[in-house]
């Protein structure tokens, strides 16, 4: 079972293993509502994107919820670090 934990630059760090996409989801959770973590739409959107992308419905239904609080430069950034998460994992 693959693990995560939160560095500084809001960042998950996770362990060895497969990342599932309830873990993802998990990300996004504590993102959007502030559990533990400042509240970052970014940076939820991110997680819920990565999540859906494993097939999470739920994922991708909180994602859209959150993309009607951001700008579209706040998705578009968004966007990026889903990407580039994806080339670094």
């Amino acid at each position: 079972m693959a693990r995560f934990e939160l560095n500084e630059g809001n960042q998950a760090v996770l362990g060895e293993g497969p990342v599932h996409g309830n873990m993802l989801f998990d990300l996004g959770m504590m993102y959007s509502v502030g559990r533990s973590v400042p509240i970052d739409y970014v940076t939820a959107h991110k997680w819920f994107n990565l999540a859906a992308m494993q097939g999470n419905r739920d994922a991708a239904r909180l994602r859209q919820e959150v993309a009607a609080e951001m700008s579209e430069t706040e998705i578009a950034a968004a966007q990026r670090a889903a990407r580039s998460w994806l080339k670094t994992n």
